[in-house]
């Protein structure tokens, strides 16, 4: 999980995950909405690939990546489980 918090921390790989999320997307798609240079984009898919936020396949000579949800979901409940966690228990008579 501390991977995909650290790949998160970045807005351009907030940003590749915003486009996944559409469609599936080739890195050379997926370079055509930024200015920074495609061995730059590789670098940062590697680390949504390394963090488990994305996943590739490669289909003839490209290779095309999805957003993988599991690992956004799980993520998402680590941070609906912080909202609020305190001092909602019913049992709590600290109040």
């Amino acid at each position: 999980m501390n991977d995909a918090f650290k790949a998160l921390s970045d807005p351009t790989r907030r940003k590749i995950l915003q486009l996944l999320k559409d469609r599936d997307l080739s890195a050379g798609d997926i370079a055509e909405h930024f200015d920074i240079s495609k061995p730059s984009i590789s670098h940062h898919l590697n680390i949504l690939k390394q963090a488990r936020l994305v996943q590739d396949e490669r289909q003839g000579q490209s290779i095309i990546y999805s957003i993988n949800m599991t690992v956004m979901q799980e993520a998402m409940g680590w941070f609906l489980g912080m909202i609020g966690a305190k001092g909602e228990n019913p049992h709590d008579e600290s109040h």
